[in-house]
């Protein structure tokens, strides 16, 4: 099912055509004698004003009709205004304008199989009526269950939070999070002539019964990944002070170099101010 224009006239231009048929529908009834030509024309005249009445519809702007005539869809009027169209249609309004779906807190595993507790507003709105209207029923509440549906895959498929680089996470990456939530849910709705315009995580937290311990456990994973760093840059500092020194001519036996290197990494890494030891020499 696809939407295609249907029929249109200028309901004003319609009201002024029929008006003159009555004219001449009342011209004819005053004409003593009838010929058989004007009493066909004058039953054509009163069909004609009993029938094209019902085919002037009023369109509001972001608003679509969709019409249907002995249960065949003719067409869609998108043109904000006055019309005639084709009569005895049963024409249906579908809305145009962008609207907001605030999914309710859902609680879903993540991928390492943490409960947790995520949210997302979507933006849509229709650009096909006919799909709307006629391949799924009540698209409004369609959208709501894919939403949904959607949230929990994308979800079920990161972890909350990673620390290692190169992948992603509900946390730490949520705008490619929000543009898969957009691309997933856009396959799903493409059945109902809807078009996603963004998909945005409004709430995301551990659930109640796990907060307090994967808040430690984040913490200690913090605490791990910031220390591998620190190792890193410290090892990658002594190295190039090590290439310096010998790069000015300054030899350093092996003893030498392990203790410079150990002092350097002690207050590199260490967590408080390095205290220096003065070596003011032995007595014998």
């Amino acid at each position: 099912m696809q939407e295609r224009p249907a029929w249109t006239m200028n309901g004003f231009v319609a009201i002024t055509v029929l008006l003159a048929f009555a004219g001449v529908n009342v011209y004819l009834l005053t004409l003593t004698k009838f010929t058989p030509m004007a009493v066909i024309f004058l039953i054509f005249l009163v069909i004609a004003g009993v029938i094209l009445p019902s085919g002037f519809t009023v369109v509001q702007p972001n608003q679509a009709k969709v019409l249907t005539l002995f249960g065949r869809y003719v067409g869609t009027v998108r043109d904000s205004g006055f019309f005639l169209t084709v009569p005895l249609t049963d024409k249906k309004t579908v809305s145009l304008k962008v609207r907001n779906f605030n999914s309710a807190k859902l609680k879903v595993n993540d991928a390492e199989g943490s409960p947790i507790e995520i949210a997302a507003v979507i933006v849509f709105r229709v650009v096909d009526s006919a799909k709307a209207h006629f391949e799924v029923d009540q698209y409004e509440t369609f959208v709501e269950i894919q939403s949904e549906t959607a949230l929990r895959h994308v979800a079920s498929r990161y972890p909350y939070d990673n620390f290692t680089e190169g992948s992603y996470s509900l946390r730490g990456h949520t705008e490619e999070i929000s543009l898969e939530l957009k691309r997933d849910l856009q396959e799903r709705l493409s059945v109902a002539g809807v078009e996603v315009m963004e998909a945005r995580l409004t709430h995301l937290a551990y659930a109640t019964e796990i907060a307090s311990a994967m808040l430690q456990r984040q913490q200690a994973s913090a605490i791990v990944f910031a220390r591998q760093k620190i190792v890193e840059g410290a090892v990658s500092m002594v190295q190039a002070a090590l290439e310096q020194i010998e790069a000015q001519g300054l030899v350093l036996d092996e003893e030498r170099r392990a203790m410079m290197v150990n002092n350097l990494l002690v207050a590199i890494v260490s967590d408080h101010a390095a205290q220096p030891v003065i070596n003011a020499g032995s007595l014998y």
